[in-house]
C-alpha cells in the first residue's frame, strides 16, 4: 500500500470556483488514468493553493512505488495549470 501527496500553487487562479475546476479536473484524471483513490485533502478553502492526495492499494511494494511515481510525473506534465510544488510518496513495506 502507499500514498502520495501532490501539493499545487494555482498562480493564475483568483477563486475557489477556479480552484473546484482545476481540483476536479486533475482528480477525476488521475483516478481514471491509474484506478487509485484521490481526494483533495487540505486547504479546501484556499484559491491559490491546492493539496491532493492519492492512495494505492497492493500487495507489492515496488509497483506501489511505481505507480505512485507514474502520477507524480503524469502531473509534472498535465497539470491544468497549477504549479506541483511537492510531492510525498510514502509506501508501507509488507
Amino acid at each position: 500500500m502507499g500514498t502520495c501527496e501532490l501539493g499545487f500553487h494555482l498562480a493564475d487562479n483568483h477563486s475557489l470556483k477556479g480552484k473546484r475546476q482545476v481540483s476536479r479536473s486533475l482528480v477525476q484524471r488521475i483516478r481514471n488514468r491509474f484506478n487509485v483513490s484521490v481526494a483533495e485533502v487540505s486547504d479546501q478553502d484556499r484559491w491559490q493553493t491546492l493539496s491532493i492526495g492519492v492512495s494505492c492499494v497492493t500487495d507489492d511494494a515496488r509497483h506501489a512505488n511505481e505507480i505512485l511515481s507514474k502520477i507524480v510525473d503524469y502531473v509534472e506534465d498535465h497539470n491544468e495549470g497549477a504549479v506541483l510544488q511537492h510531492s510525498r510518496i510514502e509506501v508501507l513495506r509488507t
